[in-house]
Formats: C-alpha cells, sequence, structure tokens
C-alpha cells in the first residue's frame, strides 16, 4: 500500500494556478474521505460518530487551505487535522461523561487494539474503544490503514520508539480483548419510537410521500451526506421526488450502532446486508431530521446493523 508520502503529490503554484490546486485538494477530500472514516469511526466507537468528526475535520481542512495553494504532503496534513479533531471529539465526550459519572475525565475509557492484520481490521469499534487513546490510534493508521511507523509519528506527534510501544502494548490487548465476550445486552427500542419509525418505512415503502411529507415538522433538516443539505419542509419536499423517481431501495427498520435507524438494502437481494441506512431524529411525533447516508456507504463499513423484526 503506498503511504502517505508516496500517494500524495506536492502542490504549489509553481506547478498548479491557484484554482487548479484548489481543484486538486478537492479531489483528494473526495478520494481520502473513506479512509478518514474508517479511521474516525475506529477511533470513537461509532460510524457515526465518526462522520461527524469527518465533517468538522473537512471543514477545519478547507477553511486552512494554504492561500497560495502550496502544501508538501496534503494527505499527511489531512490526517493530523483529523486525528486532532477525533482527539477534540473524544475530550468533550469525556467531559460529558465525567460530570454524568464525577470520574476524573483523563481516566475514563469507553466501557467496551495485533493479533493479525485481517484481525484486527474485522474488530469492532467498541473493541478498539477499549484501547488507550495512543495505542487506538497508532493500530488503526497503522494495521487497519496501512502506514508506515514514520507517517504514524507524523500523525500522532509521536516519537518512533513512542510508536513502536503503543503498537505493541495495543496489540497485546487487543489479543486480549479480542477473546472476550461482548456483554452488552441486546439493545431495546422504546415503543412509540419503533411506531414512528415503522410507520416511515411502510409509508416510504408504498411510495406514499404526501403522507410522509404530512409527518415533517415546519423546520426539518435533511442531511444527504457528502452531497447537500436542506432545511424547511419546502426544500426538503424534493428530496422524497428524488426517491420515488428511482427503484434501487427497499426500506427496513433498524439500528446502526444501537441507534433507531432506517436500513437501506438492494430490492433484487432482500435477504442480503444493507447498502446504507438513514438517520431520523422526532420531536413530539413530527420528523425534524433526516441524515441520508446514501453517497456516504463507506459508513456501513464496521457498523453495528441490527434489523428489527
Amino acid at each position: 500500500m503506498s503511504g502517505l508520502a508516496e500517494i500524495a503529490r506536492p502542490m504549489s503554484t509553481s506547478s498548479f494556478g491557484r484554482g487548479e490546486a484548489r481543484a486538486a485538494f478537492d479531489r483528494l477530500l473526495r478520494e481520502l474521505r473513506p479512509k478518514l472514516h474508517r479511521y474516525c469511526a475506529r477511533m470513537t466507537g461509532s460510524v457515526i460518530d465518526g462522520e461527524d468528526v469527518v465533517q468538522g475535520a473537512l471543514v477545519k481542512a478547507i477553511e486552512a487551505f494554504p492561500e497560495g495553494g502550496s502544501m508538501a504532503n496534503p494527505e499527511g496534513w489531512l490526517f493530523r487535522i483529523t486525528h486532532n479533531a477525533a482527539l477534540d471529539f473524544l475530550r468533550r465526550r469525556a467531559r460529558q461523561e465525567a460530570i454524568r459519572s464525577d470520574q476524573d475525565p483523563d481516566m475514563i475509557i469507553d466501557p467496551i487494539a495485533a493479533v493479525n492484520d485481517r484481525q484486527i481490521a474485522a474488530a469492532n469499534l467498541r473493541t478498539f474503544m477499549r484501547l488507550p487513546v495512543t495505542q487506538r490510534s497508532s493500530i488503526i493508521l497503522m494495521d487497519v490503514l496501512g502506514y508506515s511507523l514514520e507517517e504514524v509519528g507524523s500523525v500522532t506527534e509521536m516519537s518512533i520508539p513512542a510508536v513502536k510501544a503503543a503498537l505493541h502494548r495495543g496489540r497485546e490487548r487487543l489479543r486480549e480483548l479480542m477473546l472476550e465476550p461482548d456483554e452488552l445486552p441486546p439493545p431495546v427500542l422504546a415503543g412509540p419510537e419503533r411506531a414512528l419509525l415503522a410507520g416511515y418505512v411502510d409509508r416510504f415503502n408504498a411510495r406514499d410521500f404526501d403522507a410522509i411529507r404530512d409527518m415533517l415538522a415546519d423546520e426539518v433538516r435533511l442531511d444527504l451526506v457528502n452531497r447537500t443539505r436542506r432545511s424547511g419542509r419546502r426544500d426538503v419536499a424534493g428530496y422524497f421526488e428524488n426517491y420515488d423517481r428511482i427503484a434501487d431501495w427497499h426500506l427496513v427498520p433498524g439500528l446502526v450502532d444501537r441507534r433507531p435507524a432506517v436500513l437501506v438494502r438492494d430490492p433484487g437481494d432482500p435477504s442480503g446486508p444493507p447498502t446504507y441506512f438513514v438517520l431520523l431524529q422526532w420531536a413530539g411525533g413530527r420528523l425534524v431530521n433526516i441524515r441520508d447516508f446514501r453517497y456516504a456507504r463507506y459508513a456501513t463499513e464496521g457498523a453495528e446493523l441490527l434489523v428489527m423484526g
């Protein structure tokens, strides 16, 4: 696998005009987004939280893109921004958990990373969360994404001996954790929320989009991840019209990383795995937020997907 330095070509105004450098940077963002998500999903323990971190990191990267378009290693630069964004997210979550539990934020580890490369890549996201952050980030970058010791050190701002130590300890701990049973109880969805989700799925599959629109709150927001955002009943209405023009979907109610979601299957393979998912948020019986991952299907990799009967 090519490393950061091998993949990333220098961007400079001597070889590109400003517009061409920005276009090359935008292409790199699109190409790297799935890989950045793989990293963030394992750092945060959730494909949903991972996408939140990626979106925030890309906003920061776009804002910080050099005015002159000059950058020697844009991929490494993007990974450092994303790594720091993931650490910021984990610190915020630790502080919130500390407030709820009265524990020291620095001591909190989520209640749930070598054996060999294939087993490490297959470890579930909660298993990664049980590793200390430095071990977790080092293992993800090297054993999941294939970067070198030097590249891992550059992203994490650690020395090579420190990276080696983190990898050694993390792999040993991951080997132990993968032998332990998953003790989390099966997730249960409350009756009212389950009914709302099932009603949405039934109407959507029947292409009764007028009934779906009646479920929308006036201030409803749509995030078609990696594509567009809209707000308000009028602007969001076109989203359903677009779905009415295509036939490559069949919806089932389910859970993604233990959160209520609509799972989307290929109608030609009704028993196959979901191809992507849609998150819905309700308030007062009205739909206030739709987050559709149709154009971010990479987010299903590693996700804990559960179809509800």
